[in-house]
């Protein structure tokens, strides 16, 4: 297994608690969960926390689905996630379609890269989904919050929240 380096953060020592990020690896997730969710009776018990995102590359024109874990947060959709070339393609006005374990459906997409923003977020996603905070590198304190630590470490390296609102 690889080295973590933390990134510096303003929550105290340089270390944080969480797990490794599961990045490295996430081609590999993606092509086994896409498969997983194509299976009928088997895409309802895994699909509770994923939905399929529909992204139409800029240049290529082609169609990208991408699974992602998701959390329902005031009347809209948050994902967390590294900042990959996919993500470039959602373009606030522009909008994306997304599997929710049925017929794609249109949202508004916009995407948070700003510290306070994608910290305040990600904290969302985390309570919400412990699997998907580890899968981000984010651990959690003895009273069970998140750790801002993590947190800020994973807007570090590189860590959005993309939110969809339905049209």
């Amino acid at each position: 297994m690889s080295e973590h380096k933390p990134a510096e953060n303003p929550f105290g020592t340089p270390t944080t608690s969480g797990p490794e990020p599961l990045m490295k690896r996430q081609q590999l997730v993606n092509s086994i969960v896409r498969k997983l969710l194509r299976v009928p009776g088997l895409s309802g018990v895994i699909g509770k926390r994923l939905l399929v995102l529909h992204v139409v590359g800029r240049k290529s024109g082609k169609t990208f689905d991408v699974p992602v874990a998701y959390t329902r947060h005031d009347g809209a959709i948050l994902i967390g996630t590294a900042l990959r070339p996919w993500v470039k393609n959602l373009i606030a006005g522009t909008p994306v379609s997304a599997s929710l374990g049925g017929r794609p459906r249109e949202f508004a997409p916009r995407v948070h890269t700003g510290e306070l923003d994608v910290m305040r977020l990600y904290e969302i996603i985390a309570r919400d989904n412990p699997t998907n905070a580890k899968f981000n590198g984010i651990g959690f304190a003895a009273d069970g919050a998140p750790e801002k630590a993590d947190i800020y470490q994973t807007w570090k390296l590189g860590g959005v929240v993309i939110e969809l609102t339905p049209r």
